[in-house]
């Protein structure tokens, strides 16, 4: 996106965390590590099963005494549940505030301008009492302003901004390999180390445990790693969800996410993902190319 340009996220949902025990109840519970997350630190981090398969992803940042969890917007009730699900005796409070923030994706040289002392990803910093943070998947995805309703349109001002078209930030994801729309589509579908987690910095390996750390634990230790969720694209024809991609009448893939950004569950090993990228495969009754991110080496 050009640096002037600003790109609203209404699909954007918010739930504040906030209690005495808020900070060992999330430690507990999600993948990375909370002690990393403080006023000038943003991460991305998510919840599994106790099998390890994937659940929901969101970003957790400080939020004065409390933590502010930023999820997709139709996830935030059920967030909300399975967190009171495992919250017993703990005296924390979940509170849904998606009807009062808004996320604002700004460039990376934008940011800049507001704080160039340090441009590592996740650096969180304020303006005008706001949290902005750069994306601490890929700084590719530039950062985010969250701010009240009613103070954005005052920031987009003062910053001199024009609101672009929210497809280029979505375009821009699926090319990094990143999807972010329709998550529900791979939950419990697939291991978190398989949505790459592991590969977008949602995973601490070296902290204690969490729901789900022995098994996300023992496929990246033990090299398991047999397939990654990877973007799509379409050449000729539609796809629906769970058509099969093949490769020399091998499955290689099954279509999860189907539209509007295409993403499926693809074999990485045997035969190995370098064989069949980039060129063009059959799935169901149209023809794919399974794109490789620039993450994957």
């Amino acid at each position: 996106m050009e640096k002037n340009e600003v790109i609203i996220l209404e699909d954007r949902g918010f739930i504040k965390a906030n209690g005495p025990d808020a900070k060992d109840f999330l430690q507990n519970i999600v993948t990375n590590d909370i002690e990393k997350v403080t006023s000038n630190a943003t991460v991305f981090s998510s919840i599994l099963t106790p099998q390890g398969k994937y659940l929901f992803e969101f970003f957790i940042m400080r939020l004065e005494d409390s933590y502010l969890i930023e999820c997709e917007k139709k996830s935030t009730t059920e967030i909300i549940k399975l967190l009171n699900f495992y919250k017993l005796r703990s005296k924390v409070n979940l509170i849904d505030l998606s009807e009062k923030y808004v996320a604002a994706v700004i460039s990376l040289e934008k940011f800049k301008e507001i704080n160039d002392s340090d441009l590592s990803n996740g650096k969180t910093t304020i303006y005008r009492e706001d949290p902005v943070y750069i994306d601490p998947r890929n700084d590719k995805l530039g950062a985010k302003i969250i701010s009240k309703l009613e103070n954005i349109h005052l920031i987009i001002k003062k910053l001199n901004l024009i609101i672009a078209d929210k497809n280029k930030y979505y375009n821009k994801s699926f090319e990094l390999g990143i999807p972010q729309s329709d998550l529900n589509k791979l939950k419990d579908k697939v291991f978190g180390i398989e949505n790459n987690l592991d590969e977008l910095h949602g995973i601490d390996f070296k902290k204690g445990c969490y729901i789900g750390q022995e098994n996300t634990s023992r496929i990246k230790l033990r090299d398991k790693l047999r397939r990654r969720i990877l973007p799509v694209k379409k050449i000729e024809g539609e796809v629906t969800e769970n058509d099969v991609i093949k490769y020399k009448n091998i499955e290689v893939g099954k279509i999860l996410i189907d539209k509007p950004y295409s993403f499926a569950l693809i074999k990485v090993v045997e035969p190995d993902l370098k064989e069949f990228t980039n060129i063009e495969l059959m799935c169901g009754t149209s023809k794919v190319k399974i794109l490789k991110p620039e993450w994957i080496t």
